[in-house]
């Protein structure tokens, strides 16, 4: 792995590379083979992290190895947010417009690249480009969620929102099943800037995809407790516990994952509002688990996500009773409303719903049965998110991803030779 620590140097890292080609790579949690480049290059971009903040217009520049989390600790104090997080923080800049990475605010401020200005790319060629929708529109929609396929990302220039506090005004409400909850989101996006839904896909019946809705909007700092005094700004994220190693594969199983659900239904409010939540609370509760993916054990598990479009409800409906009667239960699922989605070739968020999900491995039914929802996601006119997937079939690719043409027409602009290469690209026919 190629580590480097200037522009320069960085540079470089395209020079004499083999059919195998070259990658660069964040923090690499993605939870498939994007980031993975077996046999080739892989550029570690983390240590060109840098940042400049214009507090006047909350315009940021930060190098593309910055990540979130140590951009929220010079932004909050200061009384900006980012414009999208997703629920890591373990996430760069650069990784954030190769995955144009969406969260709980889609509804109302889209997705990462929405908010980008402009990026400095540097193509395979060796030549550094400073794209924007103005300068180069195609490669900047090529670029946005295009898995780092088209070049280089070294830093990008977006706007950020104002806060008055790092506190968030929260509402919760349990809902019985699932028309009960897409009713409450639905109803919510006039109200709620973020929102997102835990979602039961053990129960069944009457009680199928029961659910925990949590919404909420930043404070104002009157409804703060007047005892919150300096503090108002405060970012401190902790790591709360850490999974110990040697955690034995079953763990989490169709029983423990039963019982789990059914405690984290019956613990949730009926209904609670105005609670006040951390940054950390509300939108990064797994990051204050360290190692927290030791809990599936050796065997792991698989990340999946989707969206289907408004008005395929029914498509929605029967993914959901077919996971909760698999025999392959998921420990953490989550429903989210998605806005219009933007002009990225390649870029996952359309209006609908996604359906985010992840099941532990083993099961001899989980190909079969993730195969069966990507047919139903592709019949019904939605797509998988690539930034989590790891198996989908190359042949759905065309059918979710109109604009893939467009991507490819761009990629083979800047990329004639093919350069630039992943074990996902070489998995789905992109490169």
């Amino acid at each position: 792995m190629a580590q480097p620590a200037t522009v320069t140097e960085l540079e470089h890292c395209l020079d004499g590379l083999d059919g195998r080609g070259a990658l660069a790579r964040g923090l690499g949690r993605s939870y498939g083979d994007a980031a993975q480049n077996a046999g080739g290059r892989v550029i570690d971009t983390t240590g060109l992290a840098s940042l400049e903040l214009d507090a006047e217009t909350g315009t940021v520049t930060a190098s593309a190895g910055m990540d979130l989390d140590r951009l929220l600790r010079v932004l909050v104090p200061r009384g900006f947010f980012v414009p999208v997080t997703p629920g890591t923080r373990q996430v760069t800049v650069g990784g954030a417009i190769a995955a144009d990475i969406h969260g709980k605010n889609h509804h109302r401020a889209g997705s990462w690249t929405d908010h980008v200005v402009s990026f400095r790319l540097l193509t395979p060629d060796g030549v550094v480009q400073q794209v924007s929708r103005d300068t180069d529109g195609e490669l900047f929609r090529a670029t946005a969620g295009g898995m780092g396929l088209t070049g280089v990302v070294l830093d990008a220039t977006f706007r950020c929102p104002r806060i008055e506090t790092s506190r968030l005004v929260v509402d919760t409400d349990r809902a019985a099943d699932l028309d009960t909850v897409m009713a409450l989101m639905e109803e919510g996006d006039r109200h709620y800037p973020y929102s997102v839904a835990w979602i039961d896909l053990v129960a069944t019946g009457r009680h199928l995809g029961r659910s925990v809705l949590t919404s909420g909007r930043f404070a104002r700092l009157d409804e703060l407790p007047a005892s919150s005094g300096d503090e108002a700004l405060v970012f401190e994220p902790l790591e709360l516990v850490g999974a110990p190693p040697g955690i034995p594969s079953g763990l989490l199983n169709p029983l423990t994952i039963r019982a789990f659900n059914e405690l984290w239904y019956r613990k949730a409010p009926t209904r609670r509002r105005d609670e006040l939540q951390t940054i950390a609370q509300f939108f990064h509760p797994l990051d204050g688990v360290r190692n927290w993916n030791r809990l599936y054990g050796p065997q792991g598990f698989l990340q999946w996500q989707c969206v289907v479009p408004f008005g395929a409800e029914a498509t929605l409906r029967s993914m959901v009773e077919r996971l909760a009667r698999s025999g392959c239960p998921s420990f953490l699922a989550v429903l989210k409303r998605f806005g219009p989605g933007n002009d990225g070739y390649l870029s996952f968020p359309a209006p609908g719903w996604t359906l985010a999900l992840d099941i532990p491995t083993g099961s001899t039914d989980l190909p079969r049965l993730l195969d069966e929802l990507d047919t139903s996601v592709a019949e019904a006119g939605g797509r998988i998110y690539l930034a989590k997937d790891a198996r989908l079939r190359p042949e759905l690719l065309d059918a979710m991803y109109p604009q893939l043409p467009d991507w490819r027409r761009v990629r083979a602009r800047v990329d004639p030779d093919g350069r630039l290469r992943s074990d996902l690209g070489r998995r789905l026919g992109l490169c």
